[in-house]
């Protein structure tokens, strides 16, 4: 049995009838893994079989060495004929691996560790003699000198607005600025208000997809706008801090009730831009909670 992978089922089996040099309906195998698209490329699987021919090779397989060469004996043509059989299949088998997954796929695979537990379970040779992949922080590097910031902006906003496209929210306005490494983002529309969510849990979700697929691909991080979302719960969040500031500046600490999503993260920014000399971070109620402590930085407590 061998383990072969492709970008799906099809592609597989073919692959697997010429590594036997059978016939597909001479392969007895057992899917390993399902191919999977992801989410704009995030968690994107192949399909993986093992597989192995139970019947003899073809007549057509067994007459090729013989016309390939005339000049050998027959008994020296009839030995070297498994030699033949086996040892092209295996070069195959070595050779497609490694090429297609860093052409195709250069990113990290912190998104495909189903993947390699699968992996683990089987003995792939190729893998000690496949050379090493670049790490997460190359592949980065490397992504980010292909485009400047406007052609990474306008990449962006095509697949993003692609995405919109396909969901079921009415969003005519997706408009995307990299600056310093942080992508700005703008999103407007019927249903923006929609794509928010009560107490803005969809708001929430789409800025960790966002920044999953961003950070992950580009290394950059993000500032998601839908409509004035954003900008309002930053008003929102200036007016509430307003007492802890005055709190800070009289008794020299303070904190902040719990607060939730993105609400957390606005505060914490904008403290930090009060007070840069103090010791401003994130901390967790025995619940779970969230709140943002202020103190002197030799009092972490």
């Amino acid at each position: 049995m061998k383990k072969i992978e492709a970008k799906t089922l099809e592609e597989a089996y073919a692959k697997a009838a010429e590594t036997f040099d059978c016939s597909v309906t001479d392969l007895e195998y057992e899917i390993v893994q399902h191919p999977s698209g992801g989410f704009l490329g995030i968690g994107a699987k192949k399909a993986i079989i093992v597989a192995a021919c139970q019947a003899k090779p073809s007549t057509k397989a067994q007459k090729a060495p013989r016309e390939s060469s005339p000049h050998l004996p027959p008994a020296s043509r009839a030995s070297s004929a498994p030699h033949k059989k086996d040892t092209p299949s295996q070069e195959r088998v070595v050779s497609s691996k490694p090429e297609p997954v860093r052409k195709s796929n250069p990113r990290p695979t912190t998104h495909t560790s189903e993947a390699e537990i699968l992996n683990g379970f089987f003995d792939d040779s190729a893998k000690d003699s496949a050379p090493a992949r670049p790490s997460h922080k190359q592949n980065v590097e490397q992504e980010k000198a292909t485009y400047s910031e406007k052609e990474l902006s306008q990449t962006i906003e095509t697949k993003l607005g692609e995405l919109m496209r396909s969901a079921c929210f009415e969003i005519d306005t997706v408009e995307v600025d990299v600056i310093d490494g942080t992508a700005y983002i703008f999103i407007d529309g019927d249903d923006a208000a929609l794509l928010i969510g009560k107490e803005g849990y969809r708001y929430n979700a789409l800025s960790y997809l966002l920044y999953n697929w961003l950070h992950n691909e580009y290394g950059l991080f993000i500032k998601l706008e839908i409509a004035q979302f954003l900008a309002s719960q930053q008003e929102m969040i200036r007016n509430y801090i307003q007492p802890v500031i005055e709190h800070v500046q009289q008794e020299g600490w303070g904190k902040t009730r719990p607060l939730d999503g993105i609400l957390v993260q606005i505060a914490l920014e904008q403290l930090r831009e009060e007070f840069p000399n103090k010791y401003v971070a994130i901390k967790r109620t025995r619940n779970g909670e969230r709140y943002i402590l202020i103190n002197e930085f030799n009092k972490r407590t």
